[in-house]
């Protein structure tokens, strides 16, 4: 129920008052750990990361100013992929940011990285491969390139997501 009222008030409150970040910039949003967000070993249950991480990817759609006419358009996220690292716990009340960055893009998904951040340091680092797509089309790359207005050169991907799509890849061949 808590992330209902988390989305009110980035839809209502926080998006009202993001800053304007460039389409390759960092969104950081912060959250705070609360005691529904924990589980019986009293700190951030697994399952509520990519809850909050929704929330970011949405938060970083409006900072860049592509979320108002990617819905006018009726595009839709999808993930289709991600992969998480934890690294240390996040304790009950403890802030906490997310720093939410586009890392590049193939003719097909968006590959993003999520970072989990307090004063205690990194606490997880998740990558996620999307795309979007409307009443059951796929939006191709270039569409959604000119739609953001972006004209500069694709980011090349690090070795560690080149990696991590082929073996995407080689599990989607194995699993046909």
């Amino acid at each position: 129920m808590n992330l209902y009222f988390r989305m009110f008030w980035l839809l209502f409150w926080r998006m009202r008052r993001a800053r304007t970040i460039d389409f390759l910039d960092v969104s950081r949003l912060e959250f705070r750990a609360w005691p529904t967000d924990c589980d019986i070993n009293l700190h951030l249950t697994n399952a509520r990361y990519p809850a909050l991480m929704d929330l970011a990817r949405t938060y970083m759609l409006s900072e860049m100013g592509l979320l108002k006419p990617f819905l006018q358009r009726k595009w839709l996220p999808v993930v289709n992929a991600s992969e998480f690292t934890f690294i240390r716990d996040i304790k009950p009340l403890h802030k906490f940011n997310i720093d939410t960055r586009l890392l590049g893009w193939d003719d097909k998904y968006f590959y993003i990285e999520q970072r989990f951040v307090s004063q205690r340091g990194l606490h997880a680092i998740a990558n996620v491969r999307g795309l979007f797509v409307c009443k059951g089309r796929k939006i191709t790359t270039a569409e959604l390139l000119q739609a953001a207005a972006f004209q500069g050169e694709a980011p090349a991907l690090a070795a560690d997501v080149l990696a991590w799509k082929q073996l995407l890849q080689a599990k989607k061949q194995q699993n046909q």
